[in-house]
């Protein structure tokens, strides 16, 4: 399965926040759209990075005041990407490898979407039941 049919069936809005905007402002957006990461993003279009619950919790660390600084200055800034062509095999493994859970889409260098890990989790999921179900009709219908 491809990114651009999980964004078919997800749809393509992307929460956004941007880079001047402080980490309280972050985590109500988190909240008003029930997600666990942020692109940060000055246009709406550019991925200048990205904003996690995880990335606020360790700025907590550091105590409450953490809540009126900067986006910028908790943000993850080198942000994989991925496109409409990449496969959920390749997201499991840069996900993995990278230890993150939320992917931007980008098309020709502009944001068109986001891809969590439980949306790469529900498209495996998918395509396992299918083909469990290819291997009984054959079973069936084989003998």
């Amino acid at each position: 399965m491809l990114v651009d049919q999980i964004l078919e069936a997800k749809g393509r809005a992307v929460a956004t926040v941007a880079p001047d905007a402080t980490v309280a402002e972050a985590v109500a957006e988190l909240a008003t759209h029930n997600v666990g990461a942020l692109v940060v993003s000055s246009d709406g279009r550019s991925v200048e990075g990205i904003l996690s619950e995880r990335d606020v919790v360790r700025g907590l660390s550091e105590g409450a005041e953490v809540l009126q600084r900067r986006v910028r200055d908790l943000m993850a800034t080198d942000v994989s990407t991925c496109t409409g062509r990449s496969g959920v095999e390749e997201l499991m493994t840069t996900m993995t490898t990278g230890r993150f859970r939320h992917l931007p889409v980008v098309a020709d260098g502009e944001l068109c979407g986001i891809i969590s890990i439980g949306d790469v989790v529900k498209a495996r999921i998918d395509e396992l039941a299918t083909e469990a179900q290819q291997l009984v009709g054959y079973i069936r219908d084989g003998r």
